[in-house]
């Protein structure tokens, strides 16, 4: 405020007053939906330098570090899948230990779990499956699981027929052998796909 009692706005004033740079991401606004949208879809696209600029991005706005890594945890089953299994195992161990210790630090982790699953190979196969399986069981009558996999705690359910002529696969070369697992009116159905 000046001797006169106004406040005087000078280029100096608003030099100083107005941001070198623009707030770009918003927690609780719609840039908040746009950048974790933003961020998974460049893990997913397999772009390592977006998904880390987009983690920063969320970090320095604010985001709750273990809503980043939930996020990298989705993406290595739902994207990477079975194509490398081991980014499930990665990623979940970053979210572990992100709880633990916490930021600053725990922008190294989050950014270590999100390179490894963006440069992983990747296959949605088993969200397929799940989501297909699911859609059956919803809808279809889908039958009884067979007599020979069900279990037999009790003499009687053995007297049933539960659990009769149940080949053990390990008793068996390579630890495998054919028998039925899908109920009789699900026969012949593929769920999981492998894509890699």
């Amino acid at each position: 405020m000046g001797e006169d009692g106004y406040i005087h706005i000078t280029d100096e004033v608003i030099k100083n007053s107005v941001q070198s740079r623009k707030a770009i991401f918003d927690k609780n606004g719609e840039e908040h939906y746009d950048n974790i949208s933003a961020f998974i879809k460049s893990m997913r696209g397999s772009d390592p330098d977006a998904a880390v600029f987009y983690l920063a991005r969320a970090l320095n706005g604010g985001e709750d570090p273990m809503f980043l890594a939930r996020r990298i945890v989705i993406a290595a089953s739902e994207d990477v899948g079975m194509a490398n299994p081991n980014a499930l195992v990665v990623a979940n161990n970053a979210m572990q230990t992100v709880h633990m210790i916490g930021m600053p630090e725990a922008r190294i982790i989050l950014s270590e779990a999100a390179i490894y699953v963006a440069t992983s190979k990747k296959s949605n196969a088993s969200y397929m499956a799940i989501n297909n399986a699911m859609e059956d069981v919803k809808n279809k009558d889908t039958g009884e699981v067979p007599m020979h996999i069900r279990n037999a705690p009790i003499e009687k359910m053995k007297e049933l027929g539960y659990h009769e002529g149940y080949l053990y696969p390990h008793d068996f070369p390579g630890h495998y052998v054919e028998q039925q697992y899908l109920p009789d009116k699900m026969l012949g159905t593929k769920y999981y796909n492998p894509d890699f």
